[in-house]
């Protein structure tokens, strides 16, 4: 009997582990899982969730410009998201004389709100398995090469007789479980968006890089934007006709809080996870892509940062930007040495031996996967040292010079094909002139031009005919090769490029900066192609790794990897011993902010108004105060299983109300994009009693407050 009851002990305890891992679809989700759900403390049905012939919670969350989530909150489309979701927008409408970024935006009236040209969201209709369609048209003998003709053309298809029905959808087949299945997503796209409401950086970004990724956190990450159509509630293009939104659903708040324990489930579009790769693929993403990311990003940063630091202009220019950068840059410091303590090269490598022991054991069944691991082993050494020159390459030359990017993209633009796309293309190609400032743009070219050598150097292949160039023409000083190539490139502005584009495509090619950018592509294109073998190689290996793990496993409920589509992930409000071995608590309170910002004189990054210093001082939290602590409460932290794309993604509670928006992870799980820990693995919100003070306290706007649903209990 003991025995027994040790036993069952056990398969709890395992059981409660993988509680809080997982993204799971939500047409997808099982009993088990929604079982799992009811016994932490989920009171919604699973129509609740999703239910695509009525409504449901997942109506209430948007794809926030494809790149990030949002929820509406209102019946007149507001919706919530994080700062650093909305930062590009508030920053386009910032200038010195209106500096949006520093003091913060409050749109008093539904005239004062602010359109944004480029910003769209989208809204899940329904989400459909095609697997057997699209894997069913691909021959057993086909190449990889035949096979991704194959499944595009049937994908196309798919999306096509979506288009034939109704062409106001956005309709998209997505790969899941490494191509092993695929599911079709029906989206309603509106492109009216406006902004109505920002916090100062200060509190946006309070912490900056110091503070990014890591715990304790006081950031208000918010911003917010309200959706407008058509006078009949459709999408439409901006127009001083449009109205607000009327969603179909849209979330209450609650005032009440949570506590140690408290369910929490996230809704959102997570981008990318790699959860199934092979240990070869993440030793390939440590030695390549982040080694790039890493050494490239920081040359780059510190020249914008020096910039910025001495003009407020350029500051303005720049934030967006450094700050995009900076967020990944350190990332992937952070998952590099988190899947060294972690061990994660080692777990994979066990999990390799046991799948070939498996498979070892019934040869004859299982002799598809054979050799999947051998050849993933085999392809990945081989294409090791142009896979580190490719990401050196594109980190270097298509990530830093914006005069560089603006060539790149009309390269790749053809404006005589569709002129009405063509003349959106030009516009916002034109419109980047106003974020860039051409001595620091100089200053950062000539830097990577001498960067970028020096990391290739050994490597075969690595160098563009640019440096031949340089050496020939230059005598090998790039200094004179970038001024002489900025005094005489059309694209140092708006007027000049405007006017090169009107010529015949050959002098448009011939170009300086076009020719310089030319020769970057060629040698990308030529990166990738000496690769191909090895590449179709892996990408196939992979996908059987990916069948294997699960077939070996079948009783396992698994979840495919991110892919930016909607998911769905649950857990509960929980502390976690940090890597200083002390408890990290549910939530930091005012008392930290402003500890911190009393250090802001050696730390630019804890930086605080004296205005809002004395606001929090004050301790007049209202509504807001949580009734346990006694404090405002700015952020907590729950077990949901996130990653970049969920930025902006409601926390709700059991009863699907709004208590938090997620907008980063920790600094103990940053290897969480390739595994899961958790006993590590936090996701950090933003209290939504932080976002309604900063509202209503800060910015007197309680306009906004009377359109919400708040909610006691």
């Amino acid at each position: 009997m003991k025995k027994i009851l040790t036993l069952f002990i056990c398969l709890i305890c395992a059981s409660s582990m993988k509680a809080d891992e997982g993204m799971w679809m939500l047409n997808k989700l099982s009993e088990a899982t929604l079982k799992q759900m009811k016994a932490l403390g989920l009171e919604l049905s699973a129509k609740d969730l999703y239910n695509p012939y009525g409504t449901s919670l997942k109506d209430a969350v948007v794809s926030f410009g494809g790149f990030c989530t949002g929820v509406v909150v209102s019946p007149d489309g507001l919706v919530f998201t994080n700062h650093h979701c909305g930062f590009d927008n508030i920053q386009q409408h910032s200038s010195t004389e209106h500096d949006y970024l520093k003091n913060g935006f409050i749109a008093r009236t539904r005239a004062e709100e602010l359109p944004n040209p480029d910003l769209f969201v989208s809204f899940l209709v329904r989400t459909e398995d095609v697997t057997q369609r699209v894997l069913g048209s691909v021959p057993a003998n086909a190449t990889e090469l035949e096979r991704e003709e194959i499944i595009d053309s049937i994908c196309t298809l798919i999306q096509n007789e979506v288009l034939e029905v109704d062409s106001t959808l956005s309709p998209i087949v997505s790969p899941y479980f490494a191509g092993n299945e695929y599911y079709l997503s029906v989206y309603k796209d509106y492109r009216d968006i406006r902004l109505v409401f920002a916090p100062p950086s200060s509190v946006g970004k309070f912490g900056g890089d110091t503070d990014n990724w890591v715990w304790p956190r006081h950031t208000g990450d918010f911003s917010v934007f309200r959706i407008y159509a058509d006078k009949n509630n459709k999408p439409a293009t901006y127009s001083e006709d449009n109205v607000p939104y009327h969603p179909a659903r849209y979330a209450p708040i609650s005032l009440k809080g949570y506590q140690e324990g408290s369910f929490s489930m996230t809704i959102g579009f997570p981008g990318e996870t790699n959860r199934y790769l092979s240990s070869f693929g993440i030793q390939e993403r440590m030695e390549g892509w982040n080694a790039a990311m890493i050494q490239v990003r920081g040359v780059k940063q510190a020249i914008w940062k020096k910039h910025m630091d001495a003009n407020a202009a350029i500051r303005i220019m720049y934030d967006s930007k450094y700050a995009s950068s900076s967020n990944y840059w350190k990332n992937s410091i952070g998952m590099n040495e988190s899947i060294e303590k972690l061990h994660v090269l080692e777990q994979k490598r066990e999990l390799e031996q046991k799948l070939n022991d498996w498979i070892s054991m019934r040869p004859m069944e299982r002799g598809k996967y054979a050799n999947v691991i051998s050849k993933l082993k085999e392809s990945y050494e081989k294409r090791k040292d142009g896979v580190r020159t490719f990401y050196f390459l594109v980190e270097s030359f298509f990530s830093s010079s914006d005069l560089m990017q603006i060539a790149l993209q009309v390269m790749s633009t053809d404006f005589s094909e569709d002129e009405e796309e063509g003349m959106t293309q030009l516009r916002r190609i034109v419109e980047g002139y106003k974020d860039i400032d051409l001595n620091v743009d100089k200053e950062v070219l000539l830097a990577m031009l001498q960067n970028y050598k020096k990391q290739v150097e050994g490597m075969e292949n690595a160098l563009p005919d640019t440096y031949a160039r340089i050496d020939t023409l230059y005598g090998g000083d790039t200094q004179k090769f970038v001024d002489d190539l900025y005094a005489h490139t059309a694209f140092t502005s708006e007027d000049s490029l405007l006017v090169l584009l009107q010529k015949e495509p050959d002098k448009i090619m011939a170009d300086p900066m076009m020719a310089t950018t030319l020769e970057m592509y060629l040698k990308l294109m030529d990166l990738r192609m000496k690769n191909r073998e090895e590449s179709f190689a892996i990408e196939e290996n992979e996908r059987l790794l990916n069948a294997a793990i699960r077939e070996m496993d079948m009783a396992q409920a698994y979840y495919s990897d991110a892919n930016s589509t909607m998911r769905m992930s649950f857990g509960t409000v929980k502390s976690y011993t940090m890597a200083n071995g002390q408890n990290s608590g549910i939530y930091c309170g005012t008392h930290g902010l402003i500890a911190k910002a009393s250090i802001q004189s050696q730390n630019k990054d804890y930086f605080l108004e004296d205005e809002m210093v004395d606001l929090i001082q004050s301790k007049n939290y209202g509504p807001y105060k949580d009734k346990k602590s006694k404090d405002m409460q700015l952020c907590f932290l729950t077990t949901n299983d996130i990653t970049g794309g969920n930025s902006g993604s409601p926390v709700f509670d059991g009863k699907g109300q709004l208590i938090g928006l997620a907008f980063d992870g920790n600094w103990e799980a940053m290897s969480s994009d390739i595994t899961f820990d958790s006993d590590l693995q936090r996701c950090i919100s933003v209290d939504i009693r932080y976002v309604l003070y900063m509202i209503d306290k800060w910015g007197g706007a309680s306009n906004l407050i009377d359109e919400l649903t708040l909610r006691k209990k």
